[in-house]
């Protein structure tokens, strides 16, 4: 399993539109309907602040999402957009959970 934390903050601007590019990489996805591919994003209080959750049953599947036309305007037009604070990744390891992960 690969799991991925990202976190970065956009103009309040550009927002709207970033949450747009997510909603097309979220229905390609579902499009596609890989089982090996778990991918959220999250707006904080501030509504510019984003959190993506990813996880991936492979590597495979990780480079699945960062081929999808989608993932690669959100990409493109995101460091573009004059962030306020650039995207940090996180790999991140599962210790417990309530709900089913990828092992």
């Amino acid at each position: 399993m690969k799991a991925l934390r990202v976190h970065y903050t956009t103009t309040a601007a550009f927002a709207p539109i970033n949450q747009a590019n997510i909603a097309g990489i979220v229905k390609e996805l579902k499009e596609l309907k890989h089982p090996g591919i778990n991918y959220s994003t999250w707006l904080l209080p501030d509504g510019k602040t984003f959190m993506h959750f990813d996880q991936f049953e492979n590597e495979e599947a990780h480079s699945i999402l960062t081929s999808l036309a989608s993932f690669k305007k959100f990409d493109e037009e995101l460091w573009a957009s004059g962030l306020e604070s650039e995207p940090v990744l996180e790999h991140v390891t599962l210790i417990a959970a309530t709900g089913e992960f990828y092992k």
